[in-house]
């Protein structure tokens, strides 16, 4: 701002802050603090609203959290975004076989099997994913929700850090 418009009263120039809210988001969740993340998310997804990754990592907080209705309802909405989304279609998958859905979970997971993650660590969900389908269509019972006993953010596949 000119040294006039500063004189005269003139409006300052704004200034161009582009918060990284989803790094700051994932920085939070390390440290397991959930609702602070949400909230980081929920201001990432402000500035950019169909940020299918925004919204994937939102559905792992509020998985951690015990909302599985709420982590349902973001993996919904990044898959309506990035229909080819595989930890999307992988996380929903285990949050609908828990909550009985069993004929949704089986379609997520064999979306996920279709495009499954190309990484040497994601081959145990890809191992995982199949033995879940197999002993669904088996009639056996169903799995733990995930391969480990405690999962990391970093851990899904599909995670934007």
């Amino acid at each position: 701002m000119s040294f006039w418009d500063r004189l005269t009263g003139g409006k300052p120039k704004p200034t161009s802050v582009n918060l990284d809210y989803l790094n700051e988001a994932l920085a939070l969740e390390r440290q397991g603090d959930y609702d602070a993340a949400l909230t980081s998310y929920r201001l990432a997804l402000r500035q950019t609203p169909n940020n299918h990754k925004v919204l994937q990592n939102m559905a792992i907080a509020y998985s951690k959290l015990g909302q599985m209705d709420e982590a349902i309802r973001c993996y919904r909405r990044a898959l309506a975004i990035e229909p080819k989304l595989s930890g999307a279609h992988y996380g929903l998958a285990f949050l609908l076989l828990r909550r009985g859905d069993v004929s949704d979970a089986a379609f997520h997971l064999e979306a996920f099997l279709m495009d499954p993650p190309r990484s040497p660590e994601a081959e145990r969900w890809v191992k995982h994913a199949q033995k879940t389908l197999e002993e669904m269509k088996g009639a056996g019972p169903p799995p733990p929700s995930h391969p480990g006993q405690r999962m990391k953010t970093n851990e899904y596949p599909g995670i934007a850090e």
